[in-house]
């Protein structure tokens, strides 16, 4: 569960130093992530779509006029004290690998050439068997997954060490693993040793990243939908070592449209039939959802968040009967440019259907890039505001995001926005802010 923390600002380390951020892969999301932040260091572009960055958070009463931005209200790390470092099975640089995905076009990344080629990807733990659509020779190679996981936490020193930072964080943004449940071996930190020890089939190379950055005591943000620290044994290691977590995958695309337009459905008490999604993408993600075990993992993501927002067993007249199909299809011509296409079958008053369509052409990385900044700047506070363990008040950037066990995922995601901007206040020793608002209307109670 999420750890303990004292709700004053002043027990909150301050964020001095350089912050590394290592990210495993160095695919579209990555590029477009590094990328971005040089471009706005260099004064090229803006931070759109960061909430660390962009967004303002409103303290005390509405009459207060207070609504500083949230990285002057909270002790952020700077862009300019960010490092990059990450591992990838590809040899290609940032650079190569930025052409080679085609998200940025050249007048936006050539700009940034140079910096990008001085990051070369770390040799990879990589199995095909978890990943089956890629392959590369830029892989690490040991007696057994517990030899590949020193290595990675040899990386992690080196790196920190080298690059002179004070912090570190690690973010999975990788390609999608095979579908995996959970295994007798994953139930305590011992067994899960001995399981890598053993080359056990039930230890994904994520969890291998994850282990090694937790005994590292470094925080782990998981990009995709992976089993990877939603296990007992990461639990167990993040409180060992007093490092936060989180996940499931991005909130990106389709599914952050779903936890936009849904609550929505649900405040008004419009009923629903069913819901389509269809999606086309030919990027590496693309590729690797080409597969149905990799699929699976995907689908597994997707089609909760309906159901955890509409909660057919409270509402069961209008929710119970909801057909709810996702589909995913790779589409090479369409690169990184998703196309995600909903339609809903609703009904309001006396039972009389409508329909909702939406067409939501998307670029997935330019979407994901900013959550990935966001995610590396807030859970290098919570390590630094002494938070361990799961971090649910960052479930807003999550697809499947990763709770306490006997909870359910909250995916609202203007009720996710809440409980963020409400734990920063309560970090900072501010009120929180419930929208009640009886104190303006005082004289007419």
């Amino acid at each position: 569960m999420q750890g303990q923390g004292n709700g004053r600002g002043s027990e909150i380390l301050p964020a001095e130093g350089k912050l590394g951020v290592m990210l495993v892969g160095l695919g579209a999301v990555s590029t477009t992530f590094i990328a971005g932040v040089e471009s706005i260091r260099n004064g090229r572009s803006q931070p759109i779509g960061s909430v660390t960055q962009m967004s303002t958070i409103r303290l005390g009463k509405r009459t207060e006029g207070r609504i500083p931005l949230v990285k002057d209200f909270v002790p952020l790390a700077a862009l300019d004290d960010l490092e990059f470092a990450a591992w990838d099975p590809i040899p290609d640089d940032a650079y190569q690998s930025a052409k080679v995905c085609g998200v940025l076009r050249p007048e936006d990344l050539d700009p940034q050439a140079d910096f990008l080629r001085g990051i070369q990807p770390l040799p990879a733990v990589f199995d095909r068997r978890y990943v089956k659509k890629l392959e590369g020779a830029n892989v690490k190679s040991g007696a057994n997954k517990l030899e590949l996981a020193e290595q990675l936490r040899e990386d992690i020193r080196r790196f920190k060490e080298e690059k002179g930072c004070s912090r570190l964080v690690v973010v999975w943004a990788a390609s999608t693993e095979v579908f995996m449940q959970r295994h007798d071996v994953h139930a305590t930190v011992a067994s899960f040793e001995k399981a890598m020890a053993e080359n056990h089939d039930a230890i994904a190379p994520s969890m291998i990243y994850a282990y090694a950055a937790l005994k590292e005591g470094v925080p782990f943000a998981n990009g995709a939908p992976n089993l990877t620290v939603d296990i007992p044994a990461m639990l167990e290691l993040a409180e060992q070592t007093g490092t936060p977590i989180g996940g499931k995958d991005f909130k990106t695309g389709q599914t952050l449209m779903k936890t936009i337009l849904a609550p929505g459905l649900k405040a008004r008490m419009l009923g629903l039939n069913g819901w389509f999604s269809t999606n086309i993408l030919g990027n590496r993600d693309g590729e690797v959802l080409d597969d149905p075990e990799s699929f699976k993992t995907k689908e597994e993501s997707k089609l909760g968040v309906l159901e955890y927002i509409l909660q057919p067993s409270v509402y069961p007249q209008l929710y119970d009967k909801i057909y709810h199909k996702v589909r995913i299809n790779y589409y090479p011509p369409r690169g990184d440019n998703k196309e995600g296409w909903d339609n809903i079958d609703l009904f309001g008053w006396m039972g009389y259907p409508m329909q909702i369509k939406i067409d939501f052409l998307c670029r997935d990385s330019i979407l994901a890039a900013p959550i990935v900044l966001d995610l590396a700047l807030f859970m290098d506070l919570a390590k630094r505001a002494g938070l361990r363990g799961i971090q649910e008040w960052l479930s807003f950037y999550f697809k499947s995001p990763q709770v306490a066990s006997g909870l359910y995922p909250e995916h609202d995601l203007f009720i996710q926005h809440w409980k963020l901007k409400n734990t920063l206040r309560w970090l900072m020793g501010e009120e929180q802010i419930t929208h009640l608002g009886t104190e303006y209307y005082a004289d007419y109670q």
